[in-house]
């Protein structure tokens, strides 16, 4: 018996064609995306996606037009942070809508996909064998798919929520057609700075520019200098979101926390750091100019 990698091309399916065909619709869909964005950690239960739904509020607060992909295929929560979660997806021409925040930023999840709380996200391998490499190539094509076949429209960011694990981040690395930067995120944890490293380290390998670690519920246990990590592996630190449980329970609501609570420590924090990155972004689009 011949499996699908013993067969010389691809069987008559034009396996090849099509996935060259979704690259160039991926093209054309993000050529109006000013900069894509990816926000990283490689460690778990460290905030990264209500840290990249805080960005979204702020960038948009500023008036950038902003979209965020949720690249944790499973375990998907941007919808349900940023307050889109139950919205209906639009569909026209093979194109899908994404429902949009009141602030404006545009989000695609796989949680707007499942049809219930309790679906788990499922691939299907042709042998139990062959599942997990199986899983890869699917997660890789779903992805794929989100970008090719969302109507992003003009932005000036796309953030991607990517899931923890750095091979994650070649994937996508490999995906789009330019990642315009990284911002890597840890907490003070000897655990996360540990695993935070090799984060970087992956990260460095895609030659996108690294603008930056960010240190998350700062304040919430005693921990290493996350500055001290970001000057050792020689990148910047954009700075440490002081722990406010007000924040988690925000998110959990989706309620934009930057704007419904503007003056706690945390929302400065936030609109500081995502200063920061536009800063970072505008110096890099300057010198690719250039």
């Amino acid at each position: 018996m011949k499996r699908y990698k013993d067969i010389a091309g691809d069987g008559g399916s034009n396996i090849a064609g099509q996935v060259e065909a979704q690259h160039g619709r991926l093209k054309q869909r993000l050529e109006s995306v000013r900069a894509i964005v990816a926000i990283v950690s490689g460690k778990g239960g460290v905030g990264k996606s209500t840290l990249t739904a805080s960005l979204a509020c702020c960038f948009a607060i500023d008036g950038w037009k902003v979209g965020v992909l949720d690249a944790d295929l499973n375990g998907p929560t941007q919808a349900k942070v940023l307050g889109v979660r139950g919205r209906r997806l639009a569909l026209a021409d093979g194109v899908v809508e994404p429902p949009a925040t009141a602030l404006g930023v545009k989000v695609m999840s796989m949680d707007l996909l499942l049809p219930t709380d309790a679906t788990p996200l499922t691939w299907d391998a042709p042998v139990q064998e062959e599942a997990h490499t199986w899983r890869g190539a699917m997660e890789a094509n779903a992805l794929r798919e989100f970008l090719a076949d969302t109507n992003w429209g003009a932005l000036d960011v796309l953030l991607l929520d990517l899931p923890p694990g750095t091979d994650r981040l070649s994937t996508i690395a490999s995906l789009v057609p330019t990642l315009s930067g990284i911002v890597v995120v840890t907490i003070p944890s000897d655990v996360s700075q540990l695993v935070v490293r090799r984060s970087i380290t992956a990260a460095a390998s895609t030659r996108a520019p690294l603008l930056g670690l960010v240190e998350n519920m700062a304040g919430l246990f005693p921990g290493p200098d996350a500055g001290k990590l970001a000057a050792d592996a020689g990148i910047p630190f954009l700075g440490s979101v002081p722990f406010d449980q007000a924040l988690a329970v925000a998110g959990d609501q989706g309620d934009p926390f930057v704007v419904s609570a503007p003056d706690r420590d945390a929302a400065v924090a936030l609109r500081r750091i995502a200063q920061g990155i536009r800063a970072s972004l505008t110096a890099v689009s300057s010198a690719t100019r250039g």
